[in-house]
């Protein structure tokens, strides 16, 4: 696998080294150049992926390949906090936009000196929409920081941005004065937007783009500064906002494509590339609904190429029907888009990033330097335990090379034991990349232990979490659907959906809980739980049961699994016995501290003189609770006497029932093979 300079983004070469490359005409780590797949209509790229999956770093990589190569904005959107103007951004890093307009500003700024070229048609629109109430200073401030930006990226003023922050908000000021003592401004004019207007006209004459604006106008706005009433209808709002912005779309659009004129043509230089990040944020949606708007039209005047690659939080959105889905296997020779209809969608083509394979892993377990051979099925661990998610298997490897560096052994079951290398332990830096909202974050630690969203509500109310300034569990739901990670979560559904989440939220609250005195310790909780679930009678069983084990109590599971063993009759209910045995094997252990990890003696016999009093068969319960126990761990690789111990145990147990025996016989031949292969444990006529 080809590898690049720095930390590599494994399996994303694709989309690096193919798609890219043919959309811009270079070729991704050779100064050359490359055949391009398409001209007069590009598509849109949006990259969509989870948390972790890489979306911003395929970003930041092809920043640093093509920056110098051909005029490249990156830029982020954020939700707004704040009218102060987000600072210049600083080398290698995106810059930052929360509404459309700043969006807009900020990509002339990334564009502007790669074109050679300033923006004449939308600067003069952009100032005349960067309004602001009279009588705030802040807003000011940040309106006219924005100012001085756009003018120095367009070579249209020198100085420093201070300076001209300064002297354009002294300059708008003073006309807003003279303005107020003439009190000529007329009924409903916005005085600001027309003070900024009239000083940008005084200073640089834009009068091609007040003509250009005119034509967008309708005919009943004749006579009207087309500058003015543009400002005018965006601060109005609605229809009049969204025709605003249309307009500054188009010329955003119309000086790309005016910039590349016909010697560049002829010089094949590569079109812009703009590189946006977090697309499902407000000012990134809006953006990229007026490009593709703008793209739909059946005789759009202006033919520009602009490269786009936008990044979305998720999936798909679900209004973008006629999207083009291509995994990232089929864009290695041709990504087969093709614009279809006049859906404004239909110039979307969508890559999901998918999760690292083993063979990806790998090579982030190669230290730099020589040291002792690691655990030989590690890579297979961090992929079982993470999915192949790549945030999580780079944090994990990175940890397990740090480790072995200070000449500590790591094996699979040590994974969410290790630590970074700032000395983090390894879940709680995970979970603070994929959860940032620390509050849910600490409500979803707690609540994860719980079965269902129904336990987890009952949960919730026992803990107190629903005070004035807390959030119940169905508001913890609706943070993780709203952050992508399920959807439409049902009462009778696990909290966290996925699988990874689930685990390292579970081991955070065992790390967490430890001795905790408050109420909401490792135990107290699970007790809880266990009670919730015996209330719902035999439909609960499962669940008591493992929230028993999971507290440490293995000799209450081991009894009521032995009394039912020897009490029930109905052939019907030996399935029920084993879905009991293996749900309540899946228990998470109980923190170290309160409990040693003595599962693999167990389950070889090495405790039965401890328990000399039981019946042998109550002691062959404990040998396979054990063993399915240890087996059971999802990210381990699977003990082969343990595996062997599984199948020898329900053997012995096969002949000992009176209408179990060919239920539990079948038991022991297939549910070895299963645990040696990870795979879910068959339960006989299910």
């Amino acid at each position: 696998m080809r590898t690049t300079e720095g930390a590599p983004l494994h399996g994303r070469d694709p989309l690096l080294r193919s798609l890219v490359p043919r959309l811009t005409g270079l070729a991704y780590d050779e100064r050359s150049r490359t055949a391009r797949e398409y001209r007069h209509d590009l598509p849109v790229v949006l990259v969509t992926g989870h948390h972790g999956m890489g979306r911003s770093a395929v970003l930041g990589e092809l920043a640093a390949r093509y920056t110098g190569r051909l005029p490249l904005a990156h830029v982020r959107a954020a939700a707004a906090e704040s009218a102060a103007f987000p600072p210049a951004p600083s080398v290698g890093t995106a810059a930052v936009a929360s509404t459309f307009v700043e969006l807009l500003a900020e990509l002339v700024c990334g564009l502007a000196p790669g074109l050679r070229r300033g923006f004449p048609v939308l600067v003069p629109g952009l100032f005349a929409v960067s309004g602001w109430p009279r009588g705030s200073a802040e807003q000011r401030d940040a309106a006219c920081l924005r100012f001085a930006r756009l003018l120095l990226a367009c070579r249209l003023a020198g100085g420093g941005e201070n300076g001209l922050r300064h002297a354009w908000a002294t300059a708008v000021e003073g006309r807003l004065a003279a303005t107020a003592a003439q009190d000529d401004a007329g009924p409903g004019r916005d005085a600001v937007t027309a003070a900024v207007v009239a000083e940008y006209t005084g200073r640089y004459r834009p009068a091609a783009a007040q003509e250009w604006y005119r034509r967008r106008f309708p005919q009943g706005a004749e006579g009207e500064d087309p500058l003015v009433l543009l400002g005018e209808w965006f601060r109005q709002g609605g229809d009049y906002r969204h025709a605003a912005e249309q307009s500054l779309m188009a010329a955003f659009l119309h000086d790309v494509a005016d910039s590349h004129g016909r010697l560049r043509r002829w010089n094949r230089d590569p079109w812009p590339l703009v590189l946006l990040d977090d697309a499902h944020c407000a000012a990134g949606q809006n953006f990229l609904e007026l490009l593709l708007e703008h793209r739909a039209m059946p005789e759009r005047p202006d033919r520009e190429e602009l490269v786009v690659v936008a990044t979305r939080l998720g999936g798909v959105p679900e209004d973008a029907p006629a999207a083009v889905r291509r995994a990232l296997p089929d864009l290695v020779t041709s990504s087969g888009w093709e614009r279809r209809g006049l859906a404004p969608s239909a110039g979307l083509l969508a890559v999901p990033l998918t999760p690292l394979s083993r063979d990806d892993i790998l090579p982030l377990l190669v230290p730099a330097r020589p040291a002792p051979p690691l655990h030989p099925y590690l890579a297979s661990a961090v992929h079982s335990l993470t999915g192949g998610h790549p945030a999580a298997a780079t944090v994990l490897c990175a940890a397990v090379l740090d480790a072995t560096a200070r000449d500590i052994d790591v094996g699979p079951r040590d994974l969410l034991e290790l630590h970074t290398q700032d000395g983090r332990p390894v879940t709680q830096a995970l979970l603070e990349r994929l959860l940032p909202d620390r509050r849910q974050r600490d409500r979803l630690t707690l609540l994860s232990l719980a079965r269902d969203s129904t336990a987890a509500e009952a949960l919730a109310g026992h803990l107190r979490l629903q005070g004035p300034d807390q959030l119940p569990a169905n508001s913890a739901t609706d943070y993780l659907e709203e952050q992508q990670w399920q959807q439409l979560t049902r009462p009778d559904r696990p909290l966290v959906a996925d699988a990874l989440l689930q685990t390292l939220l579970v081991h955070e609250a065992r790390r967490t809980s430890r001795g905790a005195e408050d109420g909401r310790g490792w135990q107290e909780i699970h007790r809880f739980l266990r009670m919730h679930h015996a209330q719902r009678g035999e439909s609960g069983e499962a669940d008591a049961l493992r929230h028993t084990l999971a507290a440490g109590n293995a000799e209450t599971v081991v009894a009521a699994l032995a009394e039912e063993f020897q009490s029930e009759q109905d052939e019907q209910a030996a399935a029920h016995w084993l879905r009991c045995l293996q749900y309540a094997a899946t228990a998470p252990t109980p923190p170290a501290g309160e409990w040693t990890d003595v599962r693999m003696q167990v389950a070889l016999g090495a405790h039965d003189g401890r328990h000399a009093e039981l019946h042998e068969v109550e002691r062959c319960v404990n040998r396979l609770l054990h063993a399915l126990w240890h087996v059971s761990e999802p990210h381990a690789e699977p003990d082969p006497d343990m595996c062997k111990a599984v199948g020898e145990e329900l053997a012995y147990l096969s002949p000992r029932h009176p209408s179990w025996h060919a239920v539990l016989g079948q038991a022991a031949r297939s549910w070895p093979a299963a645990a040696r292969k990870k795979r879910p444990f068959p339960i006989p006529g299910e």
